[in-house]
């Protein structure tokens, strides 16, 4: 096939980041014409890792309104995402991970029998409820896609549970540690790219720093509340410092600042922009999240992870040990906070594992079983 056109969509933060490195893979790779759909499921933070990676989306959809339902939101991914798939004709649509746009990427591909790559493909929590609703997105999607690239052999044996054509379904490891890796490199190049973080370096100097990521949909009410809870009761000792980018969701932003106040050693901030996410990775003792992509992320950087979930479509983390699961209950987060700060064996255990998520070239990996798929 002469110069086939491949088409990558996505819409959020975390999709961009493990995107990126596709996108640019594939055109390293060349022979392929690569064109970039954005839906702005999350405008703001969607815009902070296209300006870092230096992607300008041949597409943009700005479909995101305030208050917006889910069904809303679907309904207007389905109607301008088959309206972008009939403009563009693509050969290929790739989607990543679990999102919305994911989701109804590939349902409006199959409608015009457009062959689908699924990055990120293959993890399963087990529950439908948790996480929500992100674990029924990635399971429609894995019947239409004929490319499945799981980042681990775990992921690849749910696939295969599924009865997914295990020619189909390709280990390429994760892409986030590709974007993590070269964006790394690049602050150590261009440190200005980071400097927004040196006043909190400053003001936190000698205190061991938590970084906080919440922003699940099943948390939010009594499990937002127990959160915020078990962070006052963190912050309570003197040896230690909050870094919490709060999520702009109101669900998150009206609890934290009802039981949070105004507190010396928690910095509650704005989300931060990739290489300032990173540089506070660096900077962190412990990581406490609710997150995908931070379970992975950190232990790269030798972080213990402590999961507010009470399920993981990444098993693999706690598998390892880099990543233990909490829960949302405000005494047992606490408590595991505690046994890292006070046991220097537990916290070099989770420091110390193997991060099973990948070594720097998914996406490389990628952009050649797309290429030879087309005969390239």
């Amino acid at each position: 096939m002469a110069n086939p056109t491949v088409l990558l969509i996505f819409g959020t933060r975390p999709e961009a980041i493990k995107l990126f490195p596709v996108v640019q893979a594939l055109q390293r790779r060349g022979g392929m014409r690569v064109r970039t759909c954005v839906t702005a499921q999350h405008r703001g933070l969607l815009d902070q890792v296209l300006e870092i990676a230096g992607i300008s989306p041949d597409i943009d959809l700005d479909l995101m309104q305030p208050g917006q339902t889910l069904d809303q939101l679907t309904a207007r991914l389905l109607t301008g995402l088959g309206t972008v798939l009939d403009a563009e004709r693509p050969d290929r649509v790739i989607v990543q991970g679990d999102t919305a746009t994911a989701m109804v990427g590939a349902l409006t591909a199959y409608y015009r029998k457009t062959p689908v790559g699924h990055v990120e493909a293959g993890l399963r929590s087990g529950d439908i409820h948790h996480p929500w609703p992100e674990e029924v997105n990635r399971r429609m999607i894995a019947p239409i896609a004929d490319l499945h690239f799981a980042p681990t052999q775990t992921a690849a044996a749910a696939l295969h549970r599924e009865n997914i054509d295990p020619a189909s379904v390709h280990v390429t490891g994760n892409t986030v540690i590709d974007a993590l890796l070269a964006t790394r490199d690049r602050i150590a190049a261009e440190p200005e790219l980071a400097v927004g973080l040196d006043s909190l370096a400053n003001r936190f100097a000698g205190k061991r720093i938590i970084l906080v990521t919440t922003h699940r949909r099943e948390n939010f009410g009594g499990g937002m509340e127990a959160i915020a809870r078990a962070i006052a009761r963190i912050a309570d000792r003197e040896d230690v410092a909050l870094i919490f980018p709060v999520h702009p969701n109101p669900n998150v932003v009206s609890v934290m600042d009802a039981m949070l106040g105004d507190r010396a050693n928690i910095a509650r901030i704005d989300p931060l922009d990739y290489p300032h996410f990173i540089r506070a990775l660096d900077m962190a003792h412990i990581v406490l999240t609710d997150s995908g992509g931070v379970q992975e992320e950190a232990p790269a950087l030798g972080k213990p992870v402590l999961v507010m979930r009470e399920t993981t479509e990444r098993p693999e983390g706690v598998a390892a040990g880099t990543a233990r699961l909490v829960g949302t209950d405000e005494s047992r987060i606490v408590s595991e906070i505690s046994t890292l700060l006070d046991d220097n064996s537990a916290y070099s255990a989770m420091a110390r594992a193997h991060n099973p998520f990948g070594d720097g070239h998914a996406a490389q990996r990628i952009a050649e079983i797309v290429a030879h798929g087309f005969g390239l």
